[in-house]
């Protein structure tokens, strides 16, 4: 048996899991999304390119994708501004303090998504623990307005998604050569400058596969956006469970969740393209 076809019957289970669980799902929802929908007979049989059509041509959905992957885009960035520098120290760290340190980021991924959303929203509430505290301290008479509102969920996703965004950046930081930041200091660089000139390039492998994960969960984010935002800041995630769950139009709901999928991958692909022209400059 050659070792191409050894290599292929050892990931065929692989394959075939990966088939049944993610592919077919997506080819039933692509089917689904073709069909018309109507409110006294539900889901009809004739396939056609409506609902894309519908979507496409209302403004209100355009506002909608444009919120959420305004939402996306912030999210990513603040967790780059906090993961790299957070991954930098854990690096300079002794091994007892960095394993501890490790715990603590890793630590709110062993908690729910809701029960951490649920907590934020307890923080930005009108009467919540920010409010008060700015409100006893004097510095505002009324409540600040943060839950319902787009500022709210990106707070509250920067807190669920920045632990991948550290884990990233370190595991590539682990990967780089400590040298270089020694020869830098001999010649007389600062810390910041180092910094930026060194380690943030070292670490752009983990930047964008941080990136690359923050942005497409923070997209498809639907628990956060739902407990924050409400029914004042919807994202695409949201509509979709409307129209599944509150006009009952699956097709038009499967449309939209196909156009997210669409968009995210477009997305990513042309970042991936664009970082990895970066890192073949700084490497070349």
């Amino acid at each position: 048996m050659s070792e191409t076809r050894r290599n292929w019957l050892l990931s065929a289970p692989g394959l075939v899991l990966f088939g049944v669980l993610l592919f077919v799902p997506l080819v039933m929802t692509f089917i689904l999304s073709l069909n018309s929908f109507d409110f006294y007979g539900g889901i009809r049989s004739d396939i056609g390119p409506g609902n894309y059509l519908a979507v496409l041509g209302d403004g209100y959905y355009y506002t909608i994708f444009g919120r959420t992957f305004a939402i996306a885009l912030v999210t990513t960035v603040i967790c780059v501004l906090i993961g790299v520098p957070v991954a930098w120290f854990m690096l300079k760290m002794t091994p007892f303090w960095r394993s501890i340190m490790v715990l603590v980021v890793i630590g709110p991924l062993l908690i729910s998504v809701v029960v951490r959303t649920l907590g934020w929203a307890i923080i930005l509430g009108n009467k919540g623990i920010v409010n008060d505290a700015l409100i006893h301290l004097g510095l505002i008479e009324r409540p600040i307005k943060m839950m319902f509102t787009s500022g709210g969920i990106v707070v509250a996703l920067v807190h669920v998604m920045v632990p991948f965004m550290v884990l990233a950046v370190w595991a590539a930081l682990q990967r780089a050569d400590p040298a270089a930041e020694r020869a830098a200091e001999s010649l007389g660089a600062g810390a910041v400058t180092i910094f930026r000139r060194v380690v943030v390039p070292q670490a752009l492998p983990g930047i964008l596969s941080g990136s690359l994960i923050v942005f497409s969960m923070s997209a498809s984010a639907f628990a956060t956006p739902a407990i924050i935002g409400g029914r004042r800041a919807k994202v695409i995630a949201t509509t979709v469970y409307d129209e599944f769950m509150g006009t009952l139009n699956w097709p038009l709901g499967a449309a939209i969740a196909m156009l997210l999928l669409v968009s995210v991958v477009a997305v990513m692909l042309a970042w991936n393209r664009l970082v990895e022209r970066r890192v073949e400059k700084v490497i070349g």
